[in-house]
């Protein structure tokens, strides 16, 4: 079970809260949830599909009797914000003119970008994107999570990896990954990266640790060189 259903779907209403929260009348209801994923979608395609490329990972919906209230969780606020706030008030017209809702935003900054499994998804999907070594992609990924403080990570792409004709799954393990456990605090990312050669599945689970005992994310640093550690020599 733990390998099929999702890990959000699996937690919420025990450990973790919902994505849109609003109460509706039965006649209502299909409206406001049509207009939360018109929502999403806009608001993935402006940010995410196309420049600036502002990293926002997920959007919440609160609603009240006389506004719409989305918070957007973004690693790159200022791209989001714009100059003095333009880009936000372009945006909250926008949203408006799409649900013809009275809109408020709000910005909420993600810290630290690799401990969030929807983030390192889209930043493993641009990277395919760019014709990059697939293999040496979740290699680095992987490295970065674990050193960035999580407990473990895996990354599962799928598609005609490489320009291959023929489609195939790769899979990069690293710590342990819980998947039965309800207090363990799991993140799961999906995207799809569109490459020349056809659509390719990026699927990521980070285990960050138990809730409330999560560990602390640690800054990395890059290295000066290509080649790190000591070096030997032989006696």
């Amino acid at each position: 079970m733990g390998q099929k259903v999702h890990p959000h779907g699996f937690r919420v209403g025990i450990t973790e809260g919902w994505s849109s929260r609003w109460y509706a009348p039965k006649a209502a209801y299909g409206e406001f949830l049509t207009e939360d994923n018109n929502i999403r979608v806009f608001v993935n395609r402006r940010f995410n599909k196309q420049p600036p490329y502002a990293a926002v990972a997920r959007t919440e919906i609160e609603r009240t009797s006389s506004e719409v209230k989305v918070v957007l969780h973004t690693a790159r606020p200022g791209l989001v914000i714009g100059p003095k706030g333009a880009e936000v008030d372009k945006l909250k017209d926008d949203l408006e003119d799409l649900i013809d809702r009275k809109i408020a935003v709000n910005i909420v900054e993600i810290k630290h970008p690799d401990l969030d499994a929807q983030l390192v998804a889209d930043g493993i999907a641009e990277q395919l994107k760019k014709r990059g070594s697939f293999r040496r992609i979740l290699k680095q990924r992987c490295e970065t999570a674990m050193a960035a403080g999580a407990k473990g990570i895996k990354i599962k792409i799928g598609g005609r990896l490489g320009g291959a004709e023929m489609a195939r799954k790769e899979t990069q393990l690293r710590g342990s990954i819980p998947l039965h456990t309800l207090q363990a605090n799991v993140q799961y990312g999906f995207t799809e990266a569109v490459t020349k050669t056809g659509a390719i599945g990026v699927k990521v689970w980070l285990y960050r640790g138990r809730y409330g005992e999560e560990a602390e994310a640690i800054d990395v640093q890059p290295r000066g060189g290509a080649r790190g550690g000591r070096r030997f020599k032989r006696g």
